[in-house]
């Protein structure tokens, strides 16, 4: 199912993550870079991030009730959309705080010059692994889209999440890498400064393109068009002459709320109206296995007047 996939790409990430933060954190107490710092709090806020993501997973899971009677699926949604905020806020602007606070007091690294290097081709390779094994699962389900249109029409938000941020981090160690290599070369902390602010600028674009994103599955977006495409063939059939007009929204990932009013013939009888729309039900499940809500409303076509 989509949420294994999900599920493995987090604990991918995860994984990957708490060990790149400590080794980072490591690195800035033995050597003061500030883009080591900036490198650390990223992968401490990614870390945080990614459990976020399974939090919100297993709650989503959880059965409809009086209160919910559309369930919880949105809760996914709600947990992909704090994480946009965590990474904007503890991510991106710690980072441009922590280069504008180096750019004023400047120093080079004199101790330990060999470690920052070291730990951010380390923490390349492990990140390397979570990107990888994002873009496997991604693929899963992406087809013949490109990226960009896989993250902006994905209704799951945890693989979009997991690639910006591992994308996200790639990027920002090779900022690192620059920064602190041109203060190693030139003694001038600046670089390291520079470095930083990259980072900082980096993640907030990803945290805006996130929460924009979010945003628009919480308030509800429709089935993909080929979906609605797919419900609109199949209500069509014995008792439903056609579709007069047909509404779709995601309650989670994996649950659609299919509401539409169909045609039926004049002169059925409310038996064969019943039936003819139990029909339609099963003709739409089978052919969208999401579409577990539905509410058809059985009417005539009248023409329009002029």
């Amino acid at each position: 199912m989509a949420h294994e996939g999900s599920s493995r790409a987090i604990v991918a990430a995860l994984s990957a993550n708490v060990g790149i933060a400590v080794t980072k954190l490591v690195a800035f107490l033995l050597t003061g870079s500030s883009a080591m710092l900036a490198e650390s709090v990223h992968s401490l806020a990614d870390s945080g991030n990614q459990l976020l993501l399974l939090i919100g997973g297993k709650r989503a899971r959880r059965e409809a009730d009086p209160s919910h009677p559309f369930g919880y699926g949105r809760e996914r949604y709600l947990y992909a959309f704090i994480v946009s905020i965590v990474l904007f806020s503890l991510g991106g602007l710690f980072a441009l705080y922590e280069a504008w606070h180096k750019w004023a007091e400047p120093h080079g690294i004199d101790s330990w010059q060999w470690v920052p290097v070291v730990v951010l081709l380390a923490a390349a390779g492990m990140e390397g692994f979570s990107f990888r094994t994002a873009v496997a699962e991604s693929n899963r389900l992406r087809g013949s889209q490109s990226w960009a249109a896989f993250i902006r029409g994905a209704k799951a938000p945890e693989l979009p999440v997991v690639l910006l941020e591992d994308f996200g981090a790639l990027v920002g160690l090779v900022l690192a890498l620059a920064g602190v290599s041109m203060t190693l070369a030139t003694g001038d902390g600046r670089w390291d400064a520079g470095g930083t602010a990259g980072i900082g600028v980096l993640l907030v674009i990803i945290a805006v393109v996130l929460s924009v994103e979010t945003r628009s599955l919480l308030l509800g977006e429709s089935a993909a068009s080929d979906v609605v495409d797919r419900i609109r063939a199949a209500l069509v059939g014995p008792g439903v002459s056609s579709v007069i007009h047909l509404r779709t929204m995601h309650l989670g990932p994996e649950e659609l709320l299919v509401a539409a009013k169909i045609e039926v013939p004049g002169a059925a009888t409310a038996a064969d109206v019943a039936r003819a729309i139990d029909d339609a039900e099963v003709r739409v499940r089978a052919a969208v296995p999401i579409a577990r809500v539905i509410y058809l409303e059985p009417d005539l076509r009248r023409a329009v007047a002029r």
